[in-house]
């Protein structure tokens, strides 16, 4: 045993005479020859003995399940964030074996109590607590489209004031744009908190608006939309994947992270 375990002997004759005086029992019969279980000691190795091959099994049965990747991912998405659709598409199709739980939500989420293995956050993190990998750094893009545009004259960033907007906001909230330098106090016609609404009224020709990209890049490329104004940027923000701590973290949970590092696209 001492040698199994790489310790001397008499640190093993220690640590089995405290566990006898613990039991109250002797569990080995000593001679000058040899040693040989007691009849309590027979009984507590045959349980131990069969806990220990019980833990082997477990302990394979889970290096299994880490190579084979096989189980369940709990993720949670803003809404409307078209972006992640596909990605997730290609990485079940990868994954043949990982299932998905999907939460979609704009509110601050508690890991433990939520359920929740990784969750996608726009904009700036609120938990300082939480483990964030960045996706992608992205700024706003004011559009519009061509209709609206050829109706409608912009020279500088002032002029948004003077055409129906639509912004995003929450309740009653004051609307402020910053566009290079300038930061604009907007009065919208519409308020919404809904991106791909946004959108929508944007390509019907109706107002300008300020997209982020995964809502509007396509829509720019095709030449549903145009961005007013690109000599003004917006400020940058960014796309994080954000996870409750480094260590613990399930296989699955970490090559799902490193696919969507690897693989996100606006």
């Amino acid at each position: 045993a001492a040698s199994f375990m790489a310790v001397p002997v008499a640190t093993v004759s220690r640590r089995i005479a405290s566990l006898e005086s613990a039991l109250g029992v002797r569990l080995l019969e000593r001679s000058t020859r040899k040693l040989r279980l007691t009849e309590a000691g027979a009984i507590l190795y045959e349980f131990t003995s069969r806990g220990l091959e019980e833990m082997d099994a477990g302990l394979l049965a889970l290096s299994e399940q880490q190579q084979n990747l096989k189980g369940r991912l709990r993720l949670s998405l803003p809404p409307n964030f078209e972006s992640m659709w596909k990605l997730l598409d290609s990485f079940q199709e990868l994954y043949t074996n990982i299932e998905i739980d999907l939460f979609v939500t704009e509110r601050r989420l508690d890991f433990i109590e939520d359920g929740i293995d990784v969750a996608l956050r726009i904009g700036d993190l609120v938990s300082l607590s939480a483990i964030a990998r960045l996706l992608l750094n992205y700024r706003h893009r004011v559009v519009a489209s061509p209709k609206f545009l050829a109706e409608n004259l912009f020279k500088n960033p002032l002029d948004v004031t003077t055409h129906k907007c639509v912004a995003w906001a929450k309740k009653d909230q004051d609307i402020v744009w910053s566009l290079g330098s300038e930061k604009i106090t907007i009065k919208p016609f519409i308020r919404a908190n809904d991106y791909a609404y946004m959108r929508y009224l944007a390509l019907n020709h109706k107002y300008i608006t300020e997209l982020p990209p995964f809502y509007c890049q396509e829509s720019i490329e095709n030449g549903e939309l145009i961005e007013v104004l690109p000599e003004h940027p917006m400020p940058s923000q960014q796309v994080n994947l954000v996870y409750p701590s480094r260590k613990h973290v399930s296989r699955i949970t970490r090559v799902f992270i490193d696919y969507c590092v690897k693989n996100f696209k606006v």
